[in-house]
């Protein structure tokens, strides 16, 4: 009998992580295959070339484009500093003069009698890149980066906004159900990633930005308090690139949901361990998922592996259902029919039967649920 398997979410207190990073163009690896990285360290870095700025020299000292070598006597490759003077013209009969300096620092990259202009190339901009989590160096790639293995606890949420950045875990809430709100903010929390129960207010979000904080993670936040969090909606591109202050991670959806109690009940197990935390959310092709991880302190070879069987629907799997009636909700797969099925629409499709967490037993097409791999 063969075998059923389908894209899901990780919470997991031991897990092997291995994430890869790369830089958008060549340049040069820091670091050594099996070096031991902090999330800070750089791992390669590139220089991207500066911006190329014009002077319209001819224009500015009024003369014929061809003429410009009269009056201009550097040459391409030399540095110029702002404010340095290019030309001095005087004027008809020698009365006046006219003065033209740099408004840029960098190298003259091009001289040209044809447009009379004189282009200057900027100084370049360093590009870095980090190895975002706690962890070894697991394989180098030339000229580009490497990949960053650790071995640690791992959550994935369903959506998330903001970067990669890093924080101190501090459970903010009692229990699953409670909602995080401001008064739940403390003059403490810089630094912080606050775990919040089923939902996440706007005024929280805004009082732990001004405080500092790094992360916030919770069941669910209104669609509404996001928008007015970021100033617009949010489209189905991926996310992860926002001009906000902290990243922020949902586990269950829109709206407030209780987040799954093991998943609540693994985040406080980690209270006060440093971790790295992504918003960067894609549903499209190439999935991308928010995720909060947090490394220990041994190399990924020397832990458990988790292979493709986390992975496979089958009875006592984890789940959560994706599409109404019952979206959102965590269950556990109690038998998976050999027989298709007609649905409402008309189709016939593979089912699974599955046990509520209230325990109530349901009928879910296969192509509707997702694993929550443990």
């Amino acid at each position: 009998m063969g075998s059923a398997y389908t894209p899901g979410l990780t919470v997991s207190g031991d897990i092997d992580v291995r994430r890869t990073r790369r830089l958008p163009i060549k340049g040069e690896v820091l670091v050594k295959d099996g070096e031991k990285v902090q999330p800070d360290t750089v791992v390669a870095r590139a220089m991207l070339p500066g911006p190329l700025q014009t002077i319209k020299l001819s224009e500015k000292i009024g003369v014929e484009h061809k003429d410009i070598g009269l009056f201009f006597h550097l040459k391409v490759g030399d540095i110029l500093e702002k404010g340095q003077v290019l030309v001095e013209k005087k004027g008809f009969l020698g009365l006046g003069k006219t003065t033209v300096t740099s408004d840029y620092t960098g190298a003259i990259e091009s001289i040209s009698e044809v447009t009379g202009n004189v282009l200057v190339r900027e100084a370049p901009l360093p590009v870095e890149v980090t190895a975002y989590i706690q962890g070894f160096v697991a394989d180098i790639i030339p000229n580009e980066g490497a990949v960053i293995e650790t071995r640690g606890a791992m959550v994935q949420g369903i959506f998330g906004v903001g970067g990669e950045r890093t924080g101190i875990i501090r459970v903010a809430v009692n229990g699953p159900k409670d909602i995080l709100d401001a008064s739940s903010i403390q003059d403490s929390d810089a630094g912080k990633i606050l775990v919040g129960g089923s939902g996440i207010t706007y005024d929280a979000i805004m009082k732990a930005s001004q405080a500092g904080v790094t992360g916030m993670i919770a069941g669910g936040v209104k669609d509404s308090d996001l928008t007015k969090f970021l100033g617009y909606d949010i489209g189905v591109a991926i996310t992860g690139q926002e001009s906000i202050s902290l990243s922020l991670l949902v586990t269950e959806g829109f709206g407030f949901l209780p987040i799954a109690e093991r998943t609540f009940e693994l985040l406080k197990s980690l209270e006060g361990k440093k971790a790295s935390i992504n918003g960067a959310t894609q549903i499209r092709a190439g999935v991308i998922r928010p995720e909060i991880i947090v490394p220990l302190d041994v190399k990924a070879e020397e832990s458990k592996k988790q292979d493709l069987s986390a992975f496979e629907l089958k009875p006592g799997a984890h789940i959560r259902v994706i599409r109404e009636p019952y979206f959102g909700l965590l269950a556990t797969v109690t038998e998976l029919p050999a027989q298709l099925m007609v649905v409402d629409s008309g189709t016939e499709v593979r089912v699974l039967k599955a046990k509520l967490e209230d325990g109530k037993e349901v009928l879910v097409p296969r192509a509707n649920v997702e694993i929550i791999a443990t």
